[in-house]
């Protein structure tokens, strides 16, 4: 069970870093490999659970049977068919992440409730279900492998050969417990279950247990790299403890288990509302009072599905059923919450569902005498209503609340004292807790919700426009994304923050004129705003290259008007950049930008060294690129100076720091590269500000088939 369920976590990474360079780095890329993996899952669950009726003979040869047939692709990786012209993505990427990788996926999937069925089978009377405690734990392995330890030691490739030579290892631990089955049991009624089959209440009880702490572990990887910190490898925490829950609340020794349990109603009680404001300037707080609020609810919630377990002989329809909540919780704040919000509102919505399932007992018996009585409980609850009305009127202000809270600290003192007393009482207690979501940054997100055109959501991200003073912003996630001058036309056309005449890339869009002449050919990859749209001059041909169609809605719109005023005739290229480029002509541009980021990272599969030889063969011989290296968390200098000395590029480095004088400036760093010297002369001139661009020793480029950031992170 461990080494089947490190190989399933092992194979999602590692198949979706191989699909980049083909697929690019488009959102639904991943949408589609999630839906792939989440069915295959639900389809080995399903496969466990109708074979397991069948008698253990039969069920040792068909699982065999299939554990080789599925052995006939290895070794895995991507099929090598190619996209068709007139293909639908949303159609044909999901096919191809089945036909890859899906016999395989599904063979491994079903390890975990067959084994524990073989395990009950070869051992009567004994339990087991803390089984899945090992299951989980070879999860976490394998999740946490991939990044720390298997993407910077090997190659795509060896990975493929490893994760092949697991599954051979996998084939013959399985061999091995087949032959402890037991022989004499050859009929399916030897081995059929003694209970009446759970009622459908009991069922869709399961089904939502799974879906909450499932859908939870999504919106909280939202919540933090949209709302705290756009770190790289954040997701593989939520995620981790995600699975550390299971191995906790499914073990054989169970004090962990009760005693979280316990505490759980209390830290969703405490952190539910803090974390609603989502505190930026203080992320590393807020980041782990989010993840212990993730961590408490999951164990809670599968503590209590463990609770509400069958009798081993209906433990596959038990994880099916599971299985079913963790798809759809996966369905819910994967795919649907973008869809259906402009912000990350299945956050709040997820924690008032984990409070109403949470077991709860009051903190002292007399407040279980006290919630007992019908009529007592219905005063208490206006009660709790006035007081909770009270202090927003008290403490809340701008428009009628919807802005913000003064005197948090004194709110949260009086909504966490009442929350406490209504421990036990579930009403009363969601009462409180819903109170204390909008207190305390429910009603700030509600106010920009309501603003017609202030936030705009898409699967890239949450973007906040502001409209302040003399100039207005675009914030996506937590990362200044453009800035505009307002009150006059020449403001309104004066490029700003990353993007000003004294940064690298103004300084090379001023010289195109004298490098390429009067109709020099300009690209830029990743729109944003169109900050750099108003470098164009007369005779200049532009195109942009973006990848998510609502930044391309939004610089059409009033709200930014760069694109509009200065280069309204430029062509906007919807897709994956480095797919788009692939496509373009030989020598078809003369400078190209690269400035692709989704909140603060930037898509890998852009700065590899075969992206890099896609960028020379499309610009000219003495054509530039200039690439936007500014990040909080990530050193990329190394990566493009590895690519440059293997391309042959010439590579200079511009770190901007912007005087008192510049308005609007923000910090910035920027590299331009060019493979004729002459052209690098010209760029340099007699500025001192560019300096020549030094590799790192021992630092090897990224390719498609290795790249690591562990080495690059800013601590």
């Amino acid at each position: 069970m461990l080494t089947g369920s490190f190989l399933l976590f092992l194979v999602q990474p590692m198949i979706a870093r191989l699909a980049l360079p083909r697929l690019g780095g488009a959102p639904a890329v991943w949408n589609s490999a999630m839906l792939v993996y989440q069915a295959l899952l639900l389809g080995g669950y399903g496969y466990a659970h109708l074979i397991s009726r069948l008698a253990p003979r039969r069920q040792r040869a068909i699982h065999l049977a299939l554990l080789l047939a599925a052995g006939a692709f290895l070794p895995i990786g991507l099929s090598d068919r190619a996209l068709p012209s007139d293909a639908e993505p949303a159609l044909w990427v999901p096919y191809l992440f089945a036909l890859s990788i899906g016999p395989l996926f599904f063979a491994v999937s079903s390890q975990a409730p067959l084994m524990q069925r073989w395990y009950e089978l070869a051992r009567p009377g004994t339990d087991p279900y803390p089984l899945y405690a090992a299951s989980n734990l070879g999860s976490f392995a394998g999740l946490i492998a991939f990044p720390l330890l298997v993407e910077p030691l090997l190659s795509v490739t060896q990975q493929r050969w490893l994760w092949s030579g697991g599954y051979l290892l996998l084939v013959v631990l399985v061999l091995m417990c087949a032959t402890r089955l037991p022989p004499r049991a050859t009929s399916a009624a030897d081995v059929a279950p003694s209970a009446p089959p759970p009622p459908r209440s009991r069922v869709l009880l399961w089904v939502v247990l799974g879906l909450v702490p499932s859908g939870m572990m999504l919106a909280t990887s939202t919540f933090i790299s949209t709302d705290l910190v756009a770190m790289p490898l954040l997701w593989v925490i939520p995620l981790a403890l995600y699975l550390l829950s299971f191995s906790i609340a499914f073990a054989a020794r169970r004090w962990p288990a009760d005693s979280l349990t316990r505490a759980a109603p209390v830290t969703i009680l405490l952190f539910g509302g803090i974390m609603m404001g989502g505190f930026a300037d203080r992320a590393t707080a807020s980041t782990l009072m989010a993840l212990l609020l993730l961590f408490m609810i999951s164990v809670a919630l599968h503590t209590r599905l463990y609770r509400l377990r069958p009798e081993p002989a209906r433990l596959t329809g038990f994880y099916l059923a599971m299985s079913v909540g963790g798809a759809l919780g996966g369905v819910f704040a994967g795919l649907v919450a973008p869809t259906l919000f402009d912000w990350t509102w299945e956050y709040p919505i997820l924690i008032l569902a984990a409070g109403a399932l949470v077991p709860q007992t009051p903190l002292v018996a007399g407040l279980r005498v006290l919630w007992a009585g019908r009529r007592v409980r219905w005063v208490a609850v206006a009660a709790i209503a006035l007081a909770l009305a009270v202090v927003a009127g008290l403490f809340a202000h701008e428009a009628g609340g919807l802005r913000t809270v003064r005197h948090t600290g004194a709110t949260f003192a009086v909504v966490a004292a009442v929350g406490l007393l209504t421990l036990g009482a579930r009403a009363p207690y969601l009462m409180v807790l819903a109170s204390a979501l909008l207190l305390f940054g429910g009603f700030r997100s509600l106010s920009l919700s309501l603003e017609p055109g202030a936030r705009l959501r898409s699967y890239f991200g949450v973007y906040t426009l502001v409209e302040e003073p003399r100039r207005r912003t675009l914030v996506h996630g937590t990362t200044l994304h453009g800035v505009q001058l307002t009150g006059t036309a020449a403001r309104e056309r004066t490029p700003t923050s990353y993007y000003s005449p004294a940064t690298g890339i103004g300084r090379a869009m001023r010289a195109a004129p004298m490098l390429f002449g009067d109709k020099a050919r300009i690209g830029v990859v990743g729109l944003g705003t169109g900050t750099l749209a108003c470098y164009a001059r007369p005779g200049q041909r532009w195109r942009f290259y973006e990848i998510d169609p609502a930044m391309a809605e939004l610089s059409r719109t009033h709200r930014f008007t760069f694109l509009a005023d200065c280069a309204p005739d430029a062509a906007i290229e919807l897709g994956d950049a480095r797919v788009s480029l692939e496509r373009a002509a030989t020598g078809s541009l003369d400078l190209l930008a690269l400035d692709a980021f989704s909140s603060d990272a930037v898509p890998m599969h852009l700065l590899t060294r075969e992206a890099f030889a896609v960028y020379a063969r499309v610009l000219a011989h003495n054509g530039v690129l200039a690439v936007h290296i500014s990040n909080r968390f990530i050193d990329l200098g190394p990566v493009v100076a590895a690519a440059a000395h293997a391309g042959g590029w010439h590579a200079l480095i511009l770190n901007h720091v912007p005087s008192d004088e510049e308005e609007e400036g923000t910090p910035s760093s920027w590299i331009v590269l060019t493979r004729d010297p002459w052209t690098q002369a010209l760029l340099a001139g007699d500025d001192g500000d560019w300096h020549v661009l030094r590799r790192r020793p021992g630092f090897a480029p990224w390719t498609d088939d290795y790249a690591t950031i562990l080495p690059l992170l800013r601590f």
